[in-house]
């Protein structure tokens, strides 16, 4: 039998340099078996989508409650005896602005908010006090004292805010979307074939990008990473107007969506083909893990990245091998029965 963590430290020694070759083989087998081609691999289609922690929606009353329970569990643990934990009025608290924050109540929501901080902060310097002087004590009690100090001094309007207790990687990035304004992970960019070839659309670069960067910067980046993946010299890029400004000056030629002047047919009918990479970003969140990441750090965004991509054309590979069984079978049969009439 295999330990829970078992494949927790075997991705850890792997990383998600060594992982790209799994992503890799995928692509070399799909080659192999005539599901995609290396011509297809030349012409790519680039976006960028936002891969989503496994966080919850992170509000200042649940932050504030959060660092509570943290140090309520580590002077239990090391015996420390506290003068007042505020678990109790803590979740009062926590409740009576989550009814309150949406109506018209917000104004004594903010202030059961401003209590939440004042707890906290008598919580910490309370702890302080205590563990003063004892290094064991004090290293035990680092980090949730960091990450507490961080949350009681930051602001609405302020920048690199921490949104998670246990997972300080994960960014906010707004989409402008109506039912999503914003989402809290990390940029990812993705890469795919222009056409879809006979087993699909492949996925043929993913890779995390942590500093929420901006879209025509990475280009460059999601390229070489399909370069270096298939093998092959990507001719033509198709993306969206994210990109413009993008300053790719390597051999592959860059085609943005809704451009004017664009004398070519071949080129026309590729763009149009661009939107095909938004339902296969579908997919990757829907059957895939790339909604919802459980992987801890920036390491676990950049390996969930690859295993998502990985995931996805073994599921392709999987349907296309499967077709290729059936028409085997069929062709088998009907053979026989000739045979049989003959």
């Amino acid at each position: 039998m295999l330990d829970r963590s078992s494949m927790t430290r075997w991705r850890a020694r792997i990383g998600a340099e060594q992982l790209e070759l799994l992503l890799a083989e995928t692509l070399s087998v799909a080659m192999r078996t005539a599901a995609t081609t290396q011509a297809a691999c030349e012409r790519v289609t680039v976006d960028t989508t936002v891969q989503t922690k496994a966080v919850a929606h992170p509000t200042d009353s649940h932050l504030l409650m959060r660092g509570i329970e943290w140090l309520n569990r580590l002077a239990k643990r090391h015996g420390i005896a506290l003068r007042q934990s505020f678990l109790r009025v803590g979740r009062r608290a926590r409740r009576d602005v989550s009814r309150l924050i949406h109506g018209r109540g917000h104004k004594q929501a903010m202030r059961w908010v401003r209590k939440m901080r004042t707890w906290l902060g008598r919580l910490d310097r309370d702890i302080g006090r205590k563990i003063a002087g004892n290094a064991e004590l004090e290293a035990a009690f680092a980090l949730a004292r960091e990450r507490v100090a961080t949350v009681l001094a930051q602001k609405a309007g302020d920048s690199d805010k921490l949104y998670a207790m246990h997972a300080p990687e994960v960014e906010c990035i707004a989409k402008g979307k109506a039912r999503t304004r914003y989402e809290f992970g990390v940029k990812t960019s993705i890469a795919v074939t222009n056409a879809r070839t006979a087993g699909g659309q492949f996925i043929i670069g993913m890779q995390a990008l942590p500093g929420t960067p901006y879209d025509g910067h990475t280009l460059s980046g999601q390229i070489a990473q399909v370069e270096r993946l298939t093998g092959v010299t990507v001719e033509r890029a198709y993306v969206d107007r994210g990109y413009r400004g993008h300053k790719h000056d390597r051999f592959a030629r860059v085609f943005i969506a809704h451009s004017r002047g664009i004398a070519s047919p071949t080129v026309r009918r590729e763009l149009r083909r661009r939107n095909a990479i938004e339902p296969i970003i579908g997919h990757t969140k829907s059957d895939g893990l790339l909604e919802r990441n459980h992987l801890a750090g920036a390491t676990g965004d950049a390996i969930n990245a690859v295993l998502v991509a990985a995931g996805h054309n073994m599921r392709l590979l999987v349907a296309w091998l499967t077709a290729l069984w059936r028409g085997m079978s069929r062709s088998l049969l009907n053979f026989g029965e000739r045979r049989c009439r003959g």
